[in-house]
């Protein structure tokens, strides 16, 4: 083989080979596809709106829990992380909510109020919450958008060492989404 031949053998090999190795990359998932947010993305988004059928709240983004009808240690934990994001956020605290949904099913800590001041209760009619969130089920910590749509979800955490590790990668896609939005 000449020279010549062997250049732009070598040439074609340089420019094609990164083609269809990206290709292959790209049809058996060799990478992250560039997504940042540490929680799970709702596709199709939920509707949160029957949680305020009088009002429409389109300033604030929520940290949502449902609180169950028995309040073990992940439900503790969950207060406590949505507590804690809450708080973590400083002077963005204004712009978000952290929200406990109450049923008539629900077990409430008796100690919330002092434990979790941060965390408002709201009451919603049980066949809501289940008619709601009946895609996914109420087992996680969700954020709420401004709106009302339901875009991200958390597993709960049964120790508390995790539930603090998992609210840093809460409040770190909360402050991406309050730094990318405009409202609320």
């Amino acid at each position: 083989m000449n020279q010549n031949k062997k250049s732009m053998l070598l040439l074609a090999v340089v420019f094609i080979l990164p083609v269809v190795l990206a290709k292959f990359a790209l049809d058996y998932d060799w990478f992250n596809r560039g997504a940042t947010n540490k929680g799970e993305l709702l596709d199709p988004v939920l509707d949160f709106t029957a949680a305020y059928p009088q009002q429409a709240d389109n300033t604030h983004w929520r940290l949502v829990y449902v609180v169950p009808a028995s309040c073990d240690e992940a439900c503790h934990n969950a207060l406590f992380s949505i507590n804690q994001v809450w708080l973590a956020l400083g002077r963005e605290t204004d712009r978000v909510k952290a929200l406990a949904v109450v049923t008539e099913a629900s077990d409430l800590p008796a100690d919330m109020a002092e434990k979790y001041r941060n965390v408002e209760s709201l009451s919603v009619n049980l066949q809501t919450v289940e008619k709601m969130f009946n895609p996914v089920g109420t087992d996680g910590i969700f954020i709420v958008d401004t709106l009302q749509n339901v875009i991200l979800r958390y597993p709960l955490q049964a120790e508390q060492q995790q539930a603090v590790m998992h609210s840093r990668e809460i409040l770190s896609d909360v402050k991406k989404l309050l730094k990318l939005s405009r409202i609320g």
